[in-house]
């Protein structure tokens, strides 16, 4: 009996399995079908053309079902056909598996939701570079474009301004779409185009406590109107006007500036809080490089943990195409650090960027009972003094509330302080939890009737955190013990935190950010990222105002700029520096200016020393890249690196896709794979990439890689080689002079890295060719095996 009654269970669990299961295969998802090149004969000059042929390829498959017991209906949401052929659609997973096999179809890969990598910083940069930005500077002035596809635009910001600005260059061919509170007024000379993609996943309206009428109702019905404030604060960093007495109430008061004040600026609205389309995200792409834009900025990316190959991840499939039309590429690098392999956005034809502190933090001050200052760091407009009351001192440990452990009071944890214990009172708390973030402390100890918070906690320290008006600052372990002994020596401890103040000229700086994700790249350790750092730490620029009470002090009107930290943040310093050179340089590939920009960056502080970590150690070529972004010194490199479109296809063969998907990828229907590939050491020696990553180095065996530089300084020009090698590694450079009679010359030299007793793991090192005028340094990572 007991044996038939688990046969029938089973039964029934197994038809229960097979009806999820057929469900599944016939629920509907957003997928995108990636067609790779345009073809001549997809009419891809019309777009209505090519968009019937979209459906009736979606129709073909769709019609299959028909018998089935979910019928289905062709639901077309995007079709691109500038830079690339593709669409989306919603799909079941039998029609997403049909097409797939398809004979035109590249890849088809589920429509997944990113995320977004969440003034003073280029004024820094122009004081680290060493040169007088007024000769230099009046080189690069035009109109090159920057696309920035993220939440939109608060198009009032005074970032955003046109005064004084020339037409709107002719060539450009965009949109300003008009939505609810976005008029193509809004745009202007400066702001020149406008877009969005309907509702993004997660668009639910913001509450009327965060956010004006307008953002709300942009948010419910689709507008370019940010209503997170993410995208104006990329675009106004890349590219905005400057702004006298810009501050965040009160804080980094100064001019607000781009990096590329002259430049243009248009947005492609593709995110909201939620999150952002892939889907939307490819056809922002499509449409960037159909408008003309020249650079394109993208803040946005998926997490290491999920990194996906690169003919399905619509960042690296856009960027290629946008690359192949001479757009260049500017992603940010992730926030996963500061572990190993969690650099995304990693593809060789995108710049991939890290972040960076600048010369400049934000000090809360705490003044112990005994009158012992401890200097913290964070950001709060509290309106406690020396001059007023002093506030009972207590830690979270003595604070836990009934049968609470300690070691969850000692963090915060929710609800387990004591509400008595801690009400009127300063709480000090540690962060030996990784799991309970300064934000989730920050609320509990004000939900307990705190006072204010001083958090021991050394992980990411280096990122003040923005506590509003509640009493808030972050110490050391160091300093933190300091302030426990004293706890524990009176009977009555008492204490006071201290409004922020900025201290600019703040040293050692720059230092790479903890939250920077870090090389290798999950996909390939045969190309070295990130590719150079750029500031992303504390950074001010426009922001969409905000009316939530927890977020303006006291007797405030809510701040026209923000200050926010991520590589976010990095990423358009790089998009503004890469338009200020081809602003200069108008000629130049996306290539040549990745490597003006690489082959400049410093890679000393503004004590002189190695630039570090966040942990003090010496920062390397998978922390930092090249090193931090010197703009001024792009200008003129003497000599760049220009990876070609040949150098790309290349690396998709050698990564190990066959040359017939390559040749739908590239639309070269002549294109063959080379000899060797696939091949992840062939990647390392014979791409022409403006750096070296040699994946594996074993002993008795040498590796040799070959690069071909470009003169584009003046000419007769004598460049010899210096190297920069750890001990145990042996490098050699031949030749060791490479001579130029002309500009636009080129000349190919080798790099043979050979271990001579190097330990194990990762070297790192550097060639550096001058001319006496011109230093041009080309890092490398090298794994020893």
């Amino acid at each position: 009996m007991v044996n038939r009654a688990h046969f029938v269970i089973l039964v029934l669990a197994y038809r229960l399995l097979v009806s999820l299961s057929a469900e599944a295969q016939h629920t509907k998802e957003s997928y995108v079908v990636y067609m790779g090149s345009p073809s001549a004969s997809s009419g891809a000059g019309d777009v209505e053309a090519v968009r019937a042929a979209h459906l009736e390829m979606l129709s073909s498959v769709v019609a299959s079902g028909e018998q089935e017991p979910w019928p289905s209906t062709p639901s077309l949401t995007h079709s691109y056909h500038h830079a690339f052929e593709g669409f989306a659609a919603e799909l079941t997973e039998e029609e997403a598996a049909a097409l797939s096999d398809h004979e035109r179809v590249v890849s088809v890969f589920r429509d997944r939701a990113l995320q977004l990598h969440t003034t003073r910083s280029w004024d820094f940069l122009d004081t680290q570079s060493g040169l007088r930005t007024d000769r230099l500077g009046r080189r690069a002035s035009g109109d090159v474009i920057i696309g920035v596809i993220d939440t939109g635009v608060w198009p009032e910001s005074q970032s955003f301004n046109d005064a004084g600005m020339g037409d709107v260059p002719a060539r450009w061919r965009g949109l300003c779409m008009e939505g609810p509170e976005f008029k193509k007024s809004n745009c202007n000379k400066k702001l020149i185009g406008a877009r969005y993609y309907g509702i993004q996943p997660g668009s639910a309206a913001p509450t009327s406590s965060n956010a004006s009428l307008g953002a709300v109702t942009a948010a419910m019905t689709g507008s370019p109107r940010d209503t997170v404030g993410h995208g104006t604060h990329c675009a106004s960093t890349a590219a905005g006007t400057v702004v006298a007495d810009a501050d965040y109430y009160g804080l980094a008061r100064g001019a607000a500036k781009g990096g590329a004040p002259a430049s243009r600026v248009a947005t492609y609205k593709v995110c909201t809080m939620g999150g952002c389309s892939s889907s939307a995200l490819l056809k922002a792409i499509d449409d960037a490089v159909s408008d003309g834009v020249d650079v394109i900025s993208i803040s946005i990316g998926m997490s290491s943990a999920f990194a996906s190959d690169f003919l399905s991840d619509p960042i690296a499939l856009g960027a290629f195409h946008a690359h192949q039309r001479g757009v260049l590429v500017v992603c940010s690098g992730g926030n996963d650090g500061p572990n190993p392999y969690t650099v995304v956005n990693s593809a060789p034809w995108i710049l991939t960027v890290a972040a960076s502190s600048i010369d400049r933090t934000f000090q809360s001050s705490v003044v112990l009972g005994n009158g012992n200052v401890v200097k913290g760091v964070a950001i709060n407009f509290s309106n406690q003094s020396l001059s007023g009351d002093r506030f009972p001192l207590v830690s979270g440990a003595q604070a836990a509330g009934r049968y609470t452990p300690v070691s969850e009071a000692s963090n915060c944890y929710p609800g387990s302080l004591d509400v008595q214990k801690v009400a009127g009172k300063i709480v000090v708390c540690v962060g030996t939890n990784s799991m309970v973030s300064r934000r989730v402390k920050k609320l509990v100890a004000e939900g307990s009737g705190a006072s204010g918070l001083v958090l021991i906690d050394d992980t990411e320290k280096d990122v003040p955190f923005d506590a509003g008006s509640f009493a808030f600052s972050q110490v050391g372990a160091d300093l933190g013990a300091q302030i426990l002994d004293y706890i524990n020596s009176t009977k009555n401890p008492t204490a006071v935190i201290l409004p922020t103040e900025d201290v600019k000229l703040f040293k050692p700086a720059p230092m790479v950010a903890s939250f920077s994700a870090r090389g290798p790249g999950g996909l390939t350790e045969s190309i070295l990222k990130p590719d150079l750092m750029a500031p992303g730490v504390t950074i001010l620029a426009a922001a969409m105002p905000s009316t939530d009470k927890a977020d303006v002090p006291d007797g405030n009107k809510a701040s026209a700029f923000a200050i926010k930290s991520g590589t976010s943040m990095a990423c358009p310093h790089v998009a503004g520096a890469g338009a200020f050179v081809k602003s200069a340089h108008p000629g130049w590939s996306p290539s040549m200016i990745r490597s003006a920009l690489m082959t400049t960056a410093t890679t000393r502080n503004n004590l002189g020393q190695p630039v570090a970590s966040n942990t003090g150690a010496v920062a390397t070529g998978h922390d930092m890249g090249a090193g931090e972004i010197s703009p001024l010194r792009a200008l003129s490199p003497g000599l760049v690196f220009d990876t070609t479109a040949k150098d790309y296809l290349n690396f998709l063969c050698y990564y190990g896709y066959k040359a017939k998907l390559v040749r739908m990828v590239s639309g070269d229907a002549g294109f063959a794979c080379p000899r060797g590939a696939p091949s992840p050491d062939l990647i390392a020696t014979g791409i022409n990439y403006p750096s070296i990553s040699v994946p594996r180095l074993a002993a008795g065996k040498a590796v040799t890689v070959s690069r071909t530089a470009m003169n584009v300084g003046p000419p007769n020009a004598t460049y010899t080689a210096t190297v920069e090698a750890p001990a145990g590694l042996s490098l050699k450079v031949l030749p060791e002079r490479l001579v130029f009679s002309r500009r636009w010359t080129t000349a190919a030299y080798e790099v043979s890295f050979a271990s001579a007793g190097a330990s194990k793991g990762y070297a790192y090192g550097a060639v550096t060719w001058s001319d006496g005028a011109h230093s041009v340094r080309t890092h490398f990572a090298v794994n020893v095996v």
